[in-house]
């Protein structure tokens, strides 16, 4: 089983927290991620290892409002690969444990 998703989505900021940014992954992969069969979590929560351009970080990916896991972008991520949310980032998670 191949636990690399790669996405493309509109980054953007969690209206409840300023300066927060996420992007929603895929219907599609949230769909099959959410099948598998992972240990409770906070949250329902998954470890994954993320990579947008050259960066790359450890972090959980959650399940959102919509049924879309979303993906945390960390401000140091933001700021070295440009991301200002005024266009679509392209990257990729590897489930992790």
């Amino acid at each position: 089983m191949d636990r690399r998703y790669r996405f493309s989505s509109e980054p953007w900021e969690w209206a409840s927290r300023e300066n927060w940014f996420f992007v929603s992954l895929p219907a599609d992969v949230s769909e099959e991620i959410a099948e598998l069969p992972f240990p409770p979590r906070g949250f329902g929560s998954v470890p994954v290892r993320a990579s947008i351009g050259s960066s790359t970080w450890t972090t959980s990916i959650f399940p959102g409002a919509d049924g879309r896991y979303v993906l945390p972008i960390k401000k140091s991520v933001r700021a070295a690969e440009g991301i200002d949310g005024s266009a679509d980032v392209t990257g990729e998670i590897e489930l992790l444990g």
